[in-house]
């Protein structure tokens, strides 16, 4: 059965005002989202807060919806308030040894940069690996990770220029060599097909205000079962012990932790957050994720059409690896982001990033966005 897109689309109201290409900053909040954070305001009221034991298990089943998105089980879920806290959890958890190494592309997400450079103080080498005249090669970066390195940093899609690495790969490669690997979804989950299975990685991060058009401070930590055998919390709260549901007479001394990645939460959840996400999921998976990600491409190519017709030059165009719903455009001796300040102007939402204007577009988008897009971006350009 063929999408209702024009259903999905009345659901994001900043599309009554605003030609909205940006998802790669924010992913606007669908009104399905909105709801379930009113309906659960309004319930803490109805019931006294008396049912919020009831909360966690709306929570687990939000658990399993994700888990459902990206090929996992239910138990290897946890919520994050950020890619950095998931970062950070397991970072704190390996056995730094001066000469171990960290290594990461250059121009990563600030969070890997700056999580290397931390690391490094601690007598770890941090190493970023430049890419060749803008060209990923799998060889080259492969040799930059020696026979110290305990872990690598890297993001499904960069956020300034679209870059697709070969993840997979990199993660077979890295899980022969007893390497752990890092994996931020935050740029492609909920618009790129995902499957944690296939990505040889020991932890996943996303968080949901991008790609997956939740509210800031909910995201998504895939934590596997290898990964939990040896990984610490670095967080404790009520909720670490297995029967911390008997509120009557919690738990008083060792936590027994429980096996799953629920161990790695801490306390109370971000349930406003929680609910919102579980909404916008429901309708992910009610939409498929291969039909989300049909969309997209559609989109993006389309975007592409327009942009080389307005005399920008695509990375995509220039170097493979950058087919990604993130279009890194220049254009020749423009001030980029004079540029997007002007389209800004125009009631057209896109981003300028390191030289490029970044066009994102997201399944809730259209052909008349881009039209749009392409009458008031030529209007700027000979303005």
């Amino acid at each position: 059965m063929a999408s209702d897109w024009q259903a999905v689309r009345d659901q994001f109201t900043v599309l009554r005002d605003w030609t909205y290409l940006n998802t790669a900053t924010f992913g606007p909040v669908p009104r399905c989202s909105l709801e379930a954070i009113e309906e659960h305001h309004r319930r803490r009221d109805r019931e006294a807060c008396l049912d919020f034991l009831d909360w966690f298990d709306d929570a687990d089943g939000v658990r399993a919806s994700a888990a459902t998105l990206i090929g996992a089980s239910p138990d290897d879920i946890a919520f994050v308030p950020s890619t950095g806290a998931a970062l950070g959890w397991l970072v704190s958890g390996i056995d730094w040894k001066a000469g171990d190494q960290v290594v990461a592309l250059q121009d990563e997400f600030p969070n890997n940069t700056y999580f290397g450079h931390g690391i490094a103080r601690r007598g770890v080498e941090f190493v970023e690996v430049p890419l060749t005249d803008g060209v990923f090669s799998l060889d080259h970066f492969l040799s930059a990770v020696g026979p110290r390195a305990r872990l690598v940093l890297m993001s499904t899609v960069n956020y300034a220029t679209g870059l697709r690495p070969p993840v997979a790969e990199i993660g077979r490669e890295l899980r022969a060599r007893g390497v752990l690997f890092y994996v931020d979804a935050t740029q492609s989950l909920g618009a790129i097909q995902t499957n944690v299975g296939e990505l040889s990685a020991s932890v996943v991060a996303a968080h949901g205000y991008k790609w997956l058009c939740a509210p800031a401070g909910i995201g998504l930590g895939w934590f596997g079962p290898e990964v939990r055998a040896w990984l610490e919390p670095s967080i404790y709260s009520w909720r670490s012990h297995r029967d911390w549901r008997n509120v009557d007479a919690l738990h008083h001394g060792p936590p027994n932790l429980p096996d799953a990645a629920v161990r790695y939460e801490g306390g109370l959840l971000n349930f406003p957050g929680v609910y919102a996400l579980g909404a916008v999921l429901d309708l992910m998976l009610s939409l498929g994720p291969a039909a989300i990600e049909q969309r997209i491409c559609e989109l993006a190519a389309h975007a592409a059409r327009v942009l080389r017709s307005a005399g920008a030059v695509l990375l995509r165009d220039r170097f493979p690896g950058y087919d990604s719903p993130i279009l890194a455009a220049r254009f020749e001796g423009r001030d980029h982001s004079a540029l997007a300040r002007q389209l800004r102007d125009a009631r057209v939402v896109v981003s300028a990033r390191h030289g490029c204007l970044r066009v994102a577009p997201h399944f809730f988008n259209n052909e008349e966005d881009l039209d749009i897009l392409a009458d008031r971006l030529c209007a700027c350009l000979r303005g």
